[in-house]
């Protein structure tokens, strides 16, 4: 089980995916697109491992 993210982590991910971001479902290359945004180390991880895992459930449902 993986740890819980917050609810400014989760909104920040969901809007830069509205806003037309455009991330895979792998880690380090979502990380070099948000290294780019001039932010933390720990809050960049974050976000790119919320965004991997959503991009990875997007696809996984349109697999079924």
């Amino acid at each position: 089980m993986g740890k819980i993210k917050s609810k400014a982590i989760r909104r920040s991910a969901n809007t830069l995916i509205q806003e037309g971001v455009t991330f895979s479902d792998d880690f380090e290359q979502n990380k070099k697109i948000i290294n780019n945004m001039k932010i933390g180390k720990k809050l960049r991880n974050q976000l790119a491992g919320l965004a991997t895992r959503i991009k990875k459930n997007e696809q996984s449902k349109i697999q079924k």
